[in-house]
């Protein structure tokens, strides 16, 4: 980790009206048009006349890199094009879904970013990555709208080309805070990187607003093999010795599972500290693959963005896997990722019928999510709606319209909700110190 430059993502500004923002997207398209399609007389995002009956979009994600990993998010992404294409399309028009691997690193992005533009897809749509920095000059440059990312970046909420569909690692961490309230110590164990600094005030915002003191902050590699003196280090600061149970919160990703190896170890000693996390981190699979109801996370919080996945709301998505991708273990119907991309597509599928006969183009569809178009989910979410500024802006977040969670405990082995209905965190997320 040595070498690595911190930087903050750069903020759009969200007070561009829709008009002056063509202008700038127009002369960033021409610079794109330049660079990647020489001699082109398209618009990056353009499906062509109104007859085209192709809506070209792209889903990108990390797959097989030693960190994080969303390969089930582009493999549903694929199975949704089969589906709604064998439904006759949307509008009539047959979708096409490109994908693409981040590899969870900045050139790579980067690239996807540029593939998108060059392959004038009409919008980025469900996706994962790290790298907001990397892939949204592309995109803004092109007019191209990044829909439903997982809300890894800050910049997810503050780009005017940004329409995220879940409150991301900032609702989940507030949420979570607020739920370990009465815990004793928290201590965070969170990745060495540029999303790990942004953790600490979120869970904090939580912490505090229930009187709680703020989290002990433990950084450590986001790909490590083994976890054991970070594992053992945040057992010692979080126990008390008594029955006032400390709470240790791993926010390692695709990690958690590596972390919990050596924390389950370790904590022989440290019987009281329980552990808490957010989903993403932990799904049913991780919990029956750590030993169940006599594993680590027996009796943890856990927050979601969405509810349960036993829950009849996401029998549409269920039903899109057994049609379409049925065997193909990549896709998990627990997985968040897969859950977003769902939603995200939902979404789009919403914009672009809200169009009618109309062409569909990387600027009719941003069009569209600007004038007020208001989204159902079947009741995952809220009803989306973005504006350029919403109730968060005044945090860094204007783009963050879905601030919901959903928060659930490990019961006999069997992740269950905690609460009925959803926690609104938007009023605690006002309250966070996130300008640090």
């Amino acid at each position: 980790m040595t070498g690595r430059r911190r930087t903050r993502s750069t903020f759009l500004p969200g007070l561009l009206t829709r008009h002056a923002r063509k202008g700038v997207l127009s002369a960033g398209t021409a610079v794109a048009c330049a660079s990647l399609l020489a001699g082109c007389g398209v618009v990056p995002g353009t499906t062509g006349d109104a007859g085209d009956d192709t809506i070209t979009v792209m889903t990108w994600a990390p797959q097989s890199t030693k960190a994080t990993n969303k390969p089930g998010m582009p493999a549903f992404a694929l199975a949704y094009a089969r589906w709604i294409n064998a439904k006759g399309g949307i509008n009539g028009r047959r979708l096409n879904v490109l994908t693409c691997n981040d590899h969870n690193d900045s050139v790579a992005a980067a690239r996807c970013a540029r593939r998108a533009v060059k392959e004038n897809v009409v919008a980025v749509v469900g996706s994962y990555s790290q790298y907001a920095d990397s892939f949204f000059p592309s995109l803004e440059g092109a007019g191209i709208p990044y829909l439903g990312g997982y809300g890894a970046t800050n910049a997810e909420f503050t780009s005017p080309l940004s329409y995220p569909v879940n409150g991301g690692q900032p609702a989940l961490l507030a949420g979570l805070g607020s739920a370990l309230a009465e815990c004793g110590p928290v201590t965070l164990i969170r990745p060495d990187t540029i999303t790990g600094d942004q953790l600490p005030p979120l869970l904090d915002s939580g912490l505090k607003a229930g009187g709680h003191r703020a989290s002990n902050d433990q950084r450590a590699a986001e790909d490590a093999t083994e976890y054991d003196g970070q594992a053992e280090r945040a057992l010692r600061t979080t126990s008390t010795g008594t029955a006032d149970q400390g709470c240790v919160v791993p926010a390692l990703g695709d990690r958690n599972g590596t972390f919990m190896d050596s924390f389950r170890r370790a904590r022989e000693d440290y019987p009281e500290v329980r552990t808490a996390t957010v989903l993403g981190s932990v799904d049913q699979t991780v919990i029956d693959a750590t030993g169940g109801a006599s594993g680590p996370y027996e009796g943890s919080y856990i927050t979601g963005w969405y509810p349960v996945a036993s829950d009849p709301r996401w029998d549409g998505m269920k039903r899109v896997i057994r049609e379409q991708a049925f065997g193909d273990n990549r896709i998990d119907p627990a997985d968040a990722g897969v859950q977003t991309t769902w939603i995200a597509y939902t979404v789009f599928r919403q914009a672009v019928e809200s169009l009618g006969d109309g062409e569909v183009s990387a600027d009719s569809v941003t069009e569209a999510l600007d004038d007020g178009l208001k989204v159902t989910t079947g009741g995952l979410t809220p009803t989306l709606r973005w504006r350029f500024q919403d109730k968060l802006a005044a945090v860094g977040f204007p783009r963050l319209v879905n601030a919901n969670v959903t928060l659930q405990v490990v019961r006999e082995g069997r992740l269950v909700s905690a609460r009925r209905g959803f926690v609104d965190t938007t009023r605690t997320l006002q309250n966070a110190d996130v300008n640090y």
